[in-house]
């Protein structure tokens, strides 16, 4: 009898922007067209994109080396921060290791979360800040928000009032956040400068250097009321600065690409800024992603993990959870993330993307 045998669900979402759809459809997809990678805010969550993000840049990308910008919010410039310090293959793992073994704890003050953060991306650049600077195939850029009037303040009346205004201000239009808050593009000096057109937030275009490059890692991922702002940054604006993803949460900004955007997400969406979460409306510009190649995983992935999702912030204080279950379970999550890399890789090889590709 002739056993059928059942393939497996795909581990990733395929979906493309109109320009990148026609391209690969017409030319196929190779390493050389691309040459801006975004990376989202998302804590945690980051690190289920361990096994995609070490067949981009461990090897897919190494078949046309050439100068790419690496563009991240937070989490997503802390995961090209360990790519580019560490080398391709054992940045992604550092970064999940790391952030797996965190012992954040319920009830921690800021400081002690401030502190042990600072660990962790000292754990994860080492001594390796000049690579972030010079290196020869990726320039990193890092988006933080620079704080505005009482927002600069971490007292809890001040700080929580803030907040207020800005969900309030937020409902109306997204654009009302710039009264709050303002856009930090912060990048190495001696190359090709990442520049986007104006927008309803003032942006700030800052370089970073081997001396204030950790501050500005720190920056882009200081979430409010969870570690405090960033201030006295070395070579830079005074100010008090913010988590990136505050305005550029999935980066919807127009990246004036001349190839393709290839953008390994851990969602299959694009939402504007961290607080258009709770609006479904709140999607990208399709002009911003016209050129974009939205690399996520499936649905039916996510629901084969332990979690029935990627590792999130909540598992830290999750009731039910105990840090040993939580530290095996993202374990388990970040093996299996292996194959989405692997399938990645067949799509290349195969030049099949034409035939999955959806319309982002």
């Amino acid at each position: 009898m002739t056993q059928i045998l059942q393939k497996r669900p795909s581990s990733i979402s395929i979906r493309a922007g109109s320009i990148a759809k026609q391209l690969i459809e017409k030319e196929g997809f190779y390493a050389n067209q691309v040459d801006i990678i975004p990376g989202a805010a998302g804590g945690p969550k980051g690190i289920g994109l361990t096994g995609i993000d070490q067949a981009i840049f461990g090897e897919f990308l190494p078949q046309a080396k050439q100068r790419r910008f690496l563009i991240g919010s937070s989490v997503g410039a802390w995961r090209f921060a360990g790519i580019v310090a560490q080398g391709e293959k054992i940045g992604p793992e550092k970064l999940a290791e790391l952030y797996i073994n965190l012992p954040f704890q319920k009830g921690m003050k800021i400081a002690e979360i401030e502190k042990i953060s600072r660990e962790m991306l000292s754990g994860i650049i080492t001594d390796q800040t000049h690579k972030l600077v010079d290196h020869p195939d990726y320039h990193l850029t890092i988006i933080a928000a620079k704080a505005q009037h009482l927002f600069q303040s971490d007292q809890k009346l001040a700080l929580y009032g803030s907040l207020l205004g800005i969900i309030g201000g937020n409902a109306i239009s997204r654009d009302h956040l710039n009264k709050f808050m303002q856009r930090v593009i912060c990048q190495p000096a001696d190359f090709p400068q990442f520049k986007i057109q104006e927008d309803a937030f003032k942006t700030h275009y800052v370089n970073f250097n081997q001396d204030n490059v950790a501050d500005w890692l720190m920056a882009s991922g200081s979430i409010p009321g969870v570690t405090p702002a960033v201030k006295n940054i070395a070579d830079a604006p005074q100010g008090a600065y913010r988590d990136g993803g505050l305005i550029d949460y999935h980066i919807d900004l127009p990246f004036q690409s001349k190839g393709i955007v290839l953008y390994p997400h851990f969602t299959d969406s694009i939402t504007p800024g961290w607080f258009d979460k709770m609006f479904k409306s709140r999607k990208a510009n399709p002009e911003n992603q016209a050129r974009t190649l939205l690399i996520s995983p499936s649905q039916d992935y996510l629901k084969s993990l332990p979690l029935g999702r990627l590792p999130d912030r909540k598992d830290f204080v999750l009731k039910g959870l105990d840090e040993k279950q939580r530290i095996q379970l993202w374990k388990q999550s970040v093996a299996e993330s292996q194959r989405m890399g692997d399938e990645f890789l067949e799509l290349v090889e195969k030049q099949s993307f034409a035939q999955v590709i959806q319309t982002l």
